[in-house]
């Protein structure tokens, strides 16, 4: 496992293999982050992992600073998991360089997430991009917890013509049904009880969806869902999954999308 700090010793080290799978994280590794990486072992090249908290996609300043963080511990993780290469940048870093591609934000980023995280997305695609541009990675390993965020950056790499394949692989639960999050951390026990619940619940409802779509009431379930212990709701959607417009059959394929407050902790999930 070779740790790099510095994207032009990065580049050297890389300048000649053709087959990279990239993992980019913000660390707080978890066993999502655990199954992105072993999915990219299935390539048989080389697998890069970055881990950079991007302060440019905190909407809050005091979220950037309580965002779990254990470097060596996830350092001892990846070594473990027999990573080829980990790139930790610094700000100035990642950020000192011209980029290739200019950032394509589609419409999809001005709904969900992006109602109430202004310039969100804007900074998730403009680290996505440098990395893109410095690891020219054959696939990028993404998972689908962040459904809004892996749509953004496959639009982004088609409309701009770049040579990598995105990989979405599923979320990974906890035992109790919970989507494996770095922010869990931040949970009490109780906490994590009530996302537990709150999941529990959304997926009984999507059942019921199934059989009658006006089944989706979701000033009810907001109301439940705050009955539960959640603190605020950002949004309760419905959205098909291919064409992100409303269903108009119960025999359609989509899911629930939920963001949602225990506290100050934010989470998100699709069911």
């Amino acid at each position: 496992m070779k740790i790099f700090k510095s994207k032009h010793k990065l580049q050297k080290e890389i300048l000649n293999i053709k087959n990279i799978s990239f993992v980019p994280t913000m660390g707080g590794l978890h066993k999502g982050h655990i199954s992105l990486i072993k999915k990219s072992k299935n390539f048989n090249g080389k697998t890069l992992v970055s881990i950079f908290v991007n302060p440019k996609q905190f909407n809050k300043k005091q979220d950037f600073l309580k965002y779990p963080r254990n470097l060596t511990k996830d350092l001892i993780l990846l070594k473990r998991l027999k990573v080829d290469y980990i790139y930790l940048p610094s700000l100035k870093d990642i950020f000192s360089f011209k980029v290739k591609n200019k950032i394509y934000l589609d419409k999809f980023s001005k709904k969900l997430c992006g109602k109430s995280r202004k310039g969100h997305f804007k900074g998730v695609l403009n680290i996505v991009n440098r990395f893109l541009d410095l690891i020219k990675p054959k696939h990028i390993i993404l998972g689908v917890k962040d459904f809004q965020q892996s749509y953004l950056i496959t639009k982004h790499i088609l409309k701009r013509n770049i040579n990598t394949k995105v990989i979405n692989c599923k979320t990974v639960r906890e035992k109790n049904g919970v989507a494996c999050s770095t922010r869990n951390k931040n949970l009490s026990k109780n906490q994590f009880r009530i996302a537990s619940k709150t999941i529990r619940y959304l997926k009984n409802n999507k059942r019921s969806i199934r059989k009658k779509l006006s089944n989706f009431n979701s000033a009810n379930i907001k109301r439940n869902l705050k009955n539960f212990g959640v603190t605020k709701i950002d949004y309760i959607k419905l959205f098909n999954s291919k064409t992100l417009t409303r269903p108009r059959s119960n025999r359609e394929n989509f899911k629930i999308f939920i963001a949602f407050y225990l506290n100050k902790t934010r989470l998100i999930d699709n069911i």
